[in-house]
C-alpha cells in the first residue's frame, strides 16, 4: 500500500514525488476528506429519502433506486475517461472543478420540477465521483510525510462511513423536518464551502505520472489486479444491492417509523466508522484476512435480517454487524488495488473507483428489479449469499500463494521490502 514507501527529504513546493512532504499537510488532507464526505453523502442521500422522493414524483421504489444506479454508472465511465483526458492538468484545479459541479448538481436536484431532472443531476454527481475519487484516493502520500501516510489515508477514507453516520441521517432528518429538497440544497451549500477551503489549503499538484490508456490496459493483465476487481465487484454488489433498500426493509419488515429509521442509520454509520479504522489499522499487513472478515460480517448481517430483523432490537444489532463489516471495505479495496500496482498509484485508484462505482450502479439496478417483484427481505438474502462468495474468492487468492508485487523506489530504485504477516 502507499504507506509502505520510504521516507525522503521534505519537499515544500507540493510537486515532489510520492513519499515526500509537500506544503498543505493535514489541512489539505482534511479538505480532501470533507470533499469525499460530501460526495459520499450526496451519492447515498437518496437511501434515507427514497420513499419520500418516490412519493413526490409518483414513482416506485425500484424506479426511485435509479438515483443510486445513475451516479455509479457514470462514475465508472468517467473515472478512466476524465483522468486520461486531463492527465496533464494540475490535480488541485481538477478537485476544485469537481466540487463546483457537486454543488451545482445538488442545487439542480433541489429545484427539479420532474424526476427526469433529478436523474440528470445524478449523472453530474457520477462524473464528480469518478474524477474526484480517482485523483484523491492516493493523494495522502503527496500531502504528508511518509511516516504519516497510513494515518492520512485512514482519515481520507473515514469520509465513507462518516457519510453514513452523519451525512445520510442528517439529510434524512432535514428531509423529515423541511422536505427532501432542502436536504439537497443544504448539501449544495456545504459543497461550495468545502470548495473554498480546498482552494485555500491545497498546494499545487501537478501530475507525477500521466494515467494513459495503455497503463490501465497493462494493469488489467495482472492477476492481482483481476482479483482486486473480482472481490471489489462481489462485496460492493452485496452491500449496495441491499443497503439501497434498507429503508423500505426497516419500514415494512421491521415496522419502524421514519424517525427511528434515521436513528438506525446513524447507529449503522457509527459502526462503519469503527470498521474503517479497524480495517485501516490492519489491512496493510493482512489484506486478505481483513477483507474476508468484512465479507463474513456483511454476509451475517444481511442473511440474518430477514430472520431476526422483524423486531427493532434484532435489526439494530445486525445493522451494527453489517456496518462494521462495510466500514472496512473501501480501504480494503483501495489497498488491494494499490498493492497490485505499486508502480502506478493513480492508475490503480482509477480502476478502484471505476470498479467500485460500476458495481454500485449494477447492485442498485439489479436489486431494484428484485424488490419490485419480491420484497426487500429477498434482496437481503441474495446480498448475503454474494458476500459469502466474496469470502471464498479471497480464500482462493490466499490458496494460490501469489506474492504481491513489491513497491518500487523513486525513479526506478530497488524495490522497497515490505513484510506481510503470514496468512494475510
Amino acid at each position: 500500500m502507499t504507506s509502505t514507501r520510504l521516507a525522503t527529504a521534505p519537499d515544500t513546493d507540493g510537486s515532489g514525488p510520492p513519499g515526500r512532504a509537500p506544503a498543505g499537510g493535514w489541512p489539505a488532507v482534511v479538505a480532501v476528506m470533507l470533499g469525499i464526505f460530501l460526495i459520499v453523502t450526496t451519492e447515498i442521500l437518496p437511501i434515507g429519502l427514497l420513499t419520500r422522493i418516490g412519493a413526490g414524483f409518483a414513482v416506485s421504489d425500484g424506479t426511485a433506486g435509479l438515483m443510486m444506479a445513475m451516479p455509479g454508472l457514470l462514475a465508472a465511465l468517467s473515472a478512466p475517461v476524465v483522468t486520461t483526458a486531463f492527465a496533464g492538468v494540475d490535480r488541485r484545479l481538477m478537485l476544485c472543478v469537481f466540487l463546483l459541479l457537486l454543488a451545482l448538481a445538488n442545487v439542480m436536484a433541489a429545484v427539479a420540477p420532474g424526476y427526469w431532472l433529478v436523474l440528470v443531476s445524478r449523472i453530474v454527481v457520477g462524473v464528480v465521483i469518478g474524477g474526484f475519487w480517482s485523483i484523491s484516493a492516493g493523494l495522502a502520500e503527496r500531502l504528508v510525510p511518509a511516516g504519516s501516510v497510513g494515518r492520512a489515508t485512514a482519515v481520507i477514507f473515514s469520509a465513507v462511513p462518516l457519510g453514513s453516520v452523519l451525512g445520510v441521517p442528517a439529510g434524512t432528518l432535514v428531509g423529515d423536518l423541511a422536505g427532501w429538497r432542502t436536504a439537497f440544497a443544504l448539501t449544495g451549500v456545504l459543497s461550495f464551502a468545502v470548495l473554498v477551503m480546498l482552494a485555500l489549503v491545497m498546494p499545487p499538484l501537478p501530475p507525477l505520472k500521466a494515467t494513459r490508456p495503455d497503463v490501465l490496459r497493462a494493469l488489467l493483465k495482472g492477476v492481482h489486479t483481476r482479483f482486486a476487481l473480482l472481490v471489489t465487484f462481489l462485496i460492493v454488489l452485496a452491500h449496495f444491492g441491499t443497503y439501497t433498500y434498507v429503508t423500505p426493509f426497516l419500514e415494512r419488515t421491521t415496522g419502524v417509523g421514519a424517525g427511528t429509521v434515521t436513528v438506525f442509520l446513524l447507529v449503522y454509520g457509527a459502526a462503519g466508522v469503527v470498521g474503517n479504522f479497524l480495517g485501516g489499522a490492519y489491512v496493510v499487513r493482512r489484506p486478505r484476512l481483513v477483507l474476508a472478515l468484512a465479507g463474513v460480517l456483511i454476509a451475517a448481517g444481511t442473511l440474518l435480517l430477514p430472520v431476526l430483523g422483524n423486531r427493532p432490537a434484532g435489526a439494530l444489532v445486525l445493522l451494527v454487524v453489517w456496518g462494521v463489516g462495510y466500514g472496512a471495505v473501501p480501504v480494503c479495496s483501495q489497498t488491494w488495488f494499490a498493492k497490485a500496482a505499486p508502480q502506478a498509484p493513480e492508475a490503480a485508484s482509477v480502476l478502484f473507483t471505476a470498479s467500485f462505482q460500476a458495481t454500485i450502479a449494477l447492485g442498485a439496478w439489479l436489486a431494484g428489479g428484485v424488490v419490485d417483484r419480491t420484497s426487500p427481505a429477498a434482496v437481503m438474502t441474495l446480498g448475503g449469499v454474494v458476500a459469502a462468495v466474496t469470502v471464498l474468492v479471497v480464500r482462493l487468492h490466499f490458496v494460490r500463494r501469489d506474492t504481491w508485487p513489491e513497491p518500487v523506489g523513486e525513479d526506478g530504485d530497488a524495490p522497497v521490502r515490505v513484510r506481510e504477516a503470514p496468512g494475510g
